[in-house]
């Protein structure tokens, strides 16, 4: 069998192709775990593996309350999408508390 058709990142059962003695083999990047990779899986996957690359963080917002406990948050950008197998993407986005001290704070009831 063989992976020259479609190479397909992570765990997918519908990434297959008829294998030897009517078995099937995998060309998921999952089968290097299972053990059923197809024979050419290495070949024709893993050369063209591409890892997920991200932009630089963006700012981080304003917080979410303008009295007392809130959050702010910020995010980035996938450059390149990950293919055949490649490296996920890291998290997008981000979240941390924070403390809204707006200058009517003091004076509100």
């Amino acid at each position: 069998g063989g992976c020259w058709h479609q190479c397909c990142p992570g765990r997918n059962n519908a990434c297959w192709a008829p294998g030897t003695h009517r078995a099937r083999c995998y060309c998921d990047s999952y089968c290097e775990r299972t053990g059923d990779c197809c024979e050419d899986y290495r070949a024709v996957c893993r050369r063209a593996a591409v890892g997920c690359a991200v932009g630089p963080w963006g700012p981080w917002s304003r917080c979410s309350s303008l009295c007392g406990v809130g959050s702010k948050a910020r995010s980035r950008q996938v450059t390149i999408p990950p293919r055949h197998g490649g490296e996920p993407c890291p998290d997008l986005k981000q979240r941390r508390g924070c403390l809204g001290e707006h200058p009517t704070c003091g004076t509100a009831k």
